[in-house]
């Protein structure tokens, strides 16, 4: 089984040489891509081209750009490559780990292997803060659960070459977008415990902007949230308008609360096909969200009716709460169910 190793790099030190090294002492082809370092890194990238073959970006473009560089390389150039192996070039992820995951690879074909580190208190406040929060919305959007979404080993069939391609994301992002992808294509992700290397309390090593680069991962995150939020605004003020209108009639506010939701449910329809999950609209999407509309329109009368009569509560704060309880539950119907992805049916051969 032939196994190649990319790292991306930029303006990495000279653990990166011996991190090359032992690579190709393993066993393992080895592509470099220097990602815009400079000149004053020239001498270390010579130093490891003797390993392997080097790859270069004129100027930075990100950790995703440059993974994506290697792999159309790897298409063209190392078409009879089996596995393809990811990690860091400052020295926290050891060449014996990746061993491991290819391992694995081996084991479970056209799977994602994701070596985890123990987020715990040996690492990094800001690392173990950002991981912690991104595993909670990832297993919250995918409804899978990952130890370590942050990290940087990682490894997968060739057969997956040509969908990680394919994913957006240029920077940090890009690796949690890999994530979302696969996990929404029901693609397994595998997990392999591993050791990893701090060089100080604060990870000064790592290129990792915490505001940039959260936000560039954040915002692919929470792009599937805007819409039912604004959704759910367009939908109170319609809801308060209709009750307004209609104050004296009977059953008003159940009439305000049925119109609200018939406006509000093609808006979010739209806004989901469009901006969040990019579907084109059809009948079997359509069928789905109105099927999970009127489930949600009885749900939702009957909550804001307990609410209102239970708890005593006037109009508006029942309808609030009513929102917030029904939520989750439309939300992960959708992003499970209805604009699911299609299971991953790609192999080498293919």
């Amino acid at each position: 089984m032939k196994n190649l190793v990319v790292i991306p790099a930029y303006k990495p030190d000279e653990a990166l040489i011996s991190l090359a090294q032992r690579v190709r002492e393993l066993g393992y082809e080895l592509l470099t891509v220097d990602d815009g370092s400079g000149e004053a890194y020239e001498e270390i990238f010579e130093k490891v081209s003797r390993w392997g073959k080097v790859l270069r970006h004129e100027e930075n473009r990100g950790k995703g750009a440059a993974i994506k560089t290697a792999l159309a390389y790897i298409e063209k150039e190392a078409a009879d490559t089996d596995g393809v192996g990811i990690m860091d070039a400052d020295g926290q992820h050891l060449p014996e780990d990746m061993a491991r995951l290819f391992e694995e690879v081996l084991k479970h074909e056209m799977s994602l292997v994701l070596g985890v580190r123990n987020v715990g208190k040996d690492m990094p406040f800001r690392s173990r803060a950002g991981n912690g929060i991104t595993r909670m919305i990832f297993r919250l959007v995918t409804g899978v659960a990952v130890s370590d979404t942050q990290t940087g080993l990682r490894a997968f069939d060739s057969g997956l070459i040509g969908r990680m391609g394919e994913i957006p994301g240029e920077r940090y992002e890009y690796e949690t977008n890999v994530l979302l992808a696969l996990a929404k294509e029901k693609v397994p992700i595998v997990e392999v415990k591993i050791k990893t290397i701090y060089r100080d309390a604060e990870n000064s090593s790592s290129h990792f902007h915490v505001i940039r680069d959260s936000f560039l991962i954040y915002k692919n995150i929470l792009k599937f949230t805007l819409a039912s939020l604004s959704s759910f605004l367009l939908d109170f003020v319609l809801f308060t308008i209709g009750t307004k209108l209609l104050a004296g009639i009977p059953y008003g506010v159940q009439y305000s609360n049925v119109l609200a939701r018939l406006i509000s449910g093609y808006y979010n329809y739209h806004m989901n096909t469009s901006h969040v999950f990019h579907r084109k609209k059809s009948v079997k999407t359509a069928g789905g969200y109105a099927a999970l509309a009127v489930g949600i329109l009885i749900c939702n009368s009957l909550v804001l009716e307990l609410y209102r009569k239970v708890f005593s509560l006037s109009p508006y704060p029942a309808k609030l709460l009513t929102e917030i309880t029904l939520f989750l539950v439309s939300y992960g119907v959708q992003n499970r169910i209805i604009f699911s992805e299609k299971p991953l049916q790609r192999g080498r051969d293919q």
